[in-house]
């Protein structure tokens, strides 16, 4: 019976026997009473010592699985039930609602850029883990431990853990932001506070005002709770203000979902003015903001403008959802929302009918490891990093592939716009058959748009495969673009049906 287990590296070898045995007595090949061999014949037959089967043995007792007889030995103590007549399966594809059945539909994971190791993916705008300060992250997680680890591993309050709101509310004020009338909740990345706001709001038009493109998540999030993106073109230096006019005239909006800096995907910062008349013009129709403050660290030059709960001043109409996923540890699930004290009150019995609260000990570690002054270290060590692959990353588009445009003024992307309405998906199947990988563009249009656009993200691509990657889609690029004129001259060239003649027949 026991003939056929192997212990491997992968854990400790008492615990693969207790998962082992485990299996033989769900599956009914060690039925209920039967008896265990002894501690000293089993370690002599699988040739493990005695104490790991000691330990199994206990750690099987621990769970009910056996039951120890003294003077008798070890005996099984539960037996797996299963029913002599199973009953029918569940359907549960059929069984799911419309919510579940358009998350699966838009769930780029499953459907999206397939990836193989080995490729060069630009998919990604995640930070680069080799650049994690991993000794001031373990420093501040035994400094708060031994402060106060009891209280960390209980239950924690639904707005938050107290030292790291204060924190993240002078963090805001050193943005600009007059925090009088406003409060913070601590959520579980952006995500959550995106969700929580858009299951608040009262569904008047059922429309949210966003840019196009914009941030795949987000158009995710609306259409799963019932709210269509209605998309406002971007120009170089942010959303066009006469089709926003056009927009709020042509009726009402619930919300505004806007990401003024480093822009996902295109990039772009939007421009002090544009961001003082997005607030008017926003505030004349009485819409509501919600601000991503996504990537707005990683400015690598000149002056970096204020958010626009910043430039609303004492107003209440913007939202503010931060986070440090996309430069400061994405496992650490940590975001916050900074508004109006009355919308937080909200908010707060929403979280804490859905989650309770954040992990504690996930927000005192990144207290901690804020309060210890690390952050703004390895903040410098990290724009010094992101940099130079920027830079790496404009140059060799601007080498390699032929484009109509390219933006992206700092963060951990560039988006281009391809010559000649190329398709960037075909690009992308010829590049994968050549090992390297990006984001096509139209998953971030509200319209259909961006087929012939594409997102390069460069954070978690080596500086050598950077340019490697780049040279490969530019071939790719130009290698179409010569087949698409080629096509095209061939098509001027044929002759209409019927259109041949001899003068005088």
């Amino acid at each position: 019976m026991f003939n056929d287990f192997r212990a491997d590296g992968e854990s400790p070898a008492y615990i693969q026997l207790k998962e082992y045995i485990e299996t033989l007595i769900t599956q009914g090949l060690m039925p209920l009473h039967h008896k265990l061999p002894s501690t000293r014949e089993l370690a002599g037959l699988l040739g493990v010592s005695r104490s790991t089967v000691i330990s199994a043995y206990e750690a099987l007792e621990r769970t009910g699985w056996i039951e120890a007889v003294k003077g008798r030995g070890n005996f099984v103590a539960r037996a797996a039930a299963h029913l002599e007549d199973p009953p029918g399966t569940i359907d549960w594809g059929g069984r799911m609602g419309d919510r579940a059945l358009l998350a699966e539909e838009m769930d780029l994971m499953k459907h999206g850029v397939r990836w193989e190791k080995g490729m060069i993916a630009f998919t990604s705008i995640a930070p680069d883990e080799r650049l994690f300060d991993m000794n001031g992250v373990k420093r501040a997680f035994l400094d708060r431990m031994a402060l106060e680890g009891d209280v960390l591993l209980n239950y924690g309050y639904a707005q938050g853990y107290r030292p790291l709101m204060r924190h993240l509310m002078k963090y805001m004020q050193s943005k600009g932001v007059d925090t009088t009338g406003k409060d913070i909740l601590i959520t579980n990345g952006f995500t959550e506070g995106f969700d929580l706001l858009l299951s608040g709001i009262r569904r008047g038009s059922g429309r949210i005002l966003c840019e196009n493109p914009t941030h795949q998540t987000a158009i995710k999030m609306m259409k799963l709770h019932g709210f269509e993106p209605a998309g406002v073109k971007m120009e170089r230096d942010g959303m066009s203000m006469r089709e926003l006019k056009t927009s709020l005239d042509g009726g009402s909006f619930d919300l505004a979902y806007l990401i003024p800096s480093y822009h996902n995907p295109t990039g772009i910062v939007t421009s002090p003015e544009k961001r003082m008349e997005m607030l008017r013009l926003l505030g004349e129709y009485e819409v509501p903001v919600v601000e991503d403050g996504f990537n707005e660290e990683l400015r690598y030059s000149g002056a970096h403008a204020a958010p626009l709960i910043a430039c609303a001043g004492a107003g209440n109409s913007v939202a503010y959802i931060g986070s440090f996923s996309k430069i400061l540890f994405p496992g650490i699930r940590v975001g916050w929302v900074v508004a109006d004290r009355e919308l937080i009150g909200y908010l707060e019995s929403l979280k804490r009918a859905r989650s309770i609260h954040t992990s504690t000990l996930d927000q005192a570690l990144l207290f901690q490891y804020l309060h210890n002054g690390n952050f703004e270290r390895y903040l410098k060590r990290a724009r010094t990093e992101y940099k130079r692959k920027y830079e790496l990353a404009v140059q060799g588009c601007r080498e390699h592939i032929p484009m109509k445009s390219m933006s992206g003024e700092g963060g951990l992307h560039v988006f281009v716009e391809l010559q000649n309405g190329l398709s960037a998906r075909e690009v992308l199947e010829r590049c994968r058959e050549l090992g390297v990988v990006f984001m096509p563009g139209d998953v971030f249009y509200t319209d259909g748009g961006g087929q012939s656009t594409l997102r390069i993200g460069f954070s978690r691509v080596s500086e050598e495969k950077i340019g490697e990657g780049l040279r490969i889609i530019g071939g790719v690029v130009k290698e179409l673009g010569k087949q698409k004129k080629a096509a095209e001259r061939d098509k001027r060239k044929v002759p209409e049906a019927g259109g041949d003649h001899i003068d005088g027949a």
